[in-house]
């Protein structure tokens, strides 16, 4: 199957282009649902990373308290390393899976992680989704609420812009409206299924 990567910064839109395309036809895997998915209370993968990182990780009714390991992941780059080293095969692995499964014209898999990860080399094209480093802020602090000195330490975790940028097949901008948006995706659409077409 014609298979397109979908990556971007936090706060980039990401999600918003997936369910545009989801809604145009395209089948679409989302890492991070795969990744909640993993962490759910009672999950394996989650009792390994809490074996890992200690019960304060883990909230009264046992599900996984992501402020708390996020907060602690973030001032150490060694538990970080620790916990993508469970958590990132355990989703490649799920989301091969689901796209052996998948019944779509073709496949976007949204992973915001790509090339962190070296996923890049499982896929035909890349697709990154771009704004500003100002506007991500403003729209994670109006999602999230988190505080800006967090935000900043995500971003500064995440390839930088240009790195991405450098290294897609298309890009995305997504500094504008809505409107403008969905005409690139659907221009985009267009190009993907003929790809898939020809594949």
């Amino acid at each position: 199957m014609f298979t397109v990567a979908l990556t971007g910064g936090i706060g980039s839109g990401k999600s918003t282009v997936a369910e545009q395309l989801g809604a145009l036809g395209a089948g679409v895997i989302d890492t991070d649902l795969l990744s909640r998915e993993l962490t759910a209370a009672g999950h394996p993968v989650l009792e390994r990373i809490a074996a890992v990182f200690g019960g304060s990780i883990l909230q009264s009714d046992g599900s996984l308290d992501r402020a708390a390991l996020r907060e602690r992941i973030f001032r150490s780059p060694a538990e970080r390393a620790q916990l993508e080293s469970i958590l990132h095969p355990a989703i490649k692995n799920l989301m091969l899976e689901r796209l052996a499964t998948l019944d779509a014209p073709y496949a976007v898999l949204v992973i915001p992680l790509l090339f962190e990860t070296g996923q890049q080399t499982l896929v035909d094209r890349i697709l990154v989704v771009d704004v500003p480093e100002h506007v991500q802020i403003e729209r994670v602090k109006r999602r999230s609420g988190l505080p800006e000195d967090e935000i900043l330490r995500i971003v500064a975790s995440q390839s930088p812009r240009q790195e991405r940028n450098a290294r897609a097949d298309d890009i995305l901008d997504n500094s504008g409206d809505t409107a403008a948006l969905s005409s690139q995706v659907r221009h985009l659409h267009r190009r993907y299924f003929q790809f898939a077409k020809s594949k």
